[in-house]
């Protein structure tokens, strides 16, 4: 008689963390629209992607990058929904886990109290040889502080020297401005970008 082997230690790890950050209130009486966090890893999770917050979109389906901005990247990725959701391949980490509301101009930044309280709690559960997308100012200037003074049209050109980081815009609609204005980013950034995702999901 054969015996089903139970859950491995580091899953169920990986899952009381993610029962704990869902569970989060931590600055709950600053969301306007109150805590929903957004989270996606496993212990097996090759890629990491670190966004911005949610948007009022995702906050209302509770599916990271469940919105324009995430074709968008699935599309840039070269993958689809079936490998982007799939958290033993797929990690998603954002910079604030919740929907920070409205500002002038668009979402309000992320909340700061997020990546100093649960970022390394989840970078822990990661494997090392992992790729990390750092998508947005806000995820560069954290885990890129040397390059706090450069734009993020220089950070993204010169993506190459930051391995295992890899710099990207963050995929609002307003980056196809920017895009036209950049076309090496299209012509040989994306390029890169989706033979890195290849060689990771391979592994």
């Amino acid at each position: 008689m054969s015996v089903r082997a139970g859950p491995s230690p580091a899953s169920s790890d990986a899952e009381a963390l993610r029962r704990a950050i869902g569970a989060c209130t931590l600055c709950a009486a600053q969301l306007p629209h109150g805590p929903r966090p957004i989270v996606q890893f496993s212990s097996q999770s090759r890629i990491l992607i670190i966004g911005q917050a949610p948007g009022s979109k995702v906050h209302a389906s509770g599916i990271g990058w469940d919105d324009d901005s995430g074709d968008r990247l699935r599309a840039w990725l070269g993958i689809g929904k079936d490998v982007f959701y799939d958290r033993e391949q797929i990690a998603q980490m954002p910079m604030g886990f919740c929907y920070p509301g409205k500002a002038s101009g668009g979402d309000a930044p992320p909340r700061k109290e997020c990546a100093p309280h649960w970022h390394d709690k989840v970078l822990a559960h990661l494997p090392e040889n992992r790729l990390t997308l750092l998508v947005g100012i806000y995820a560069q200037q954290r885990y890129l502080p040397e390059t706090r003074k450069w734009s993020m049209t220089e950070r993204v050109r010169r993506g190459e020297e930051f391995a295992p980081f890899f710099p990207l815009p963050h995929p609002a609609w307003r980056v196809r401005t920017w895009m036209k204005k950049n076309p090496w980013f299209e012509a040989e950034t994306l390029p890169r970008l989706r033979e890195k995702v290849r060689r990771h999901l391979r592994r």
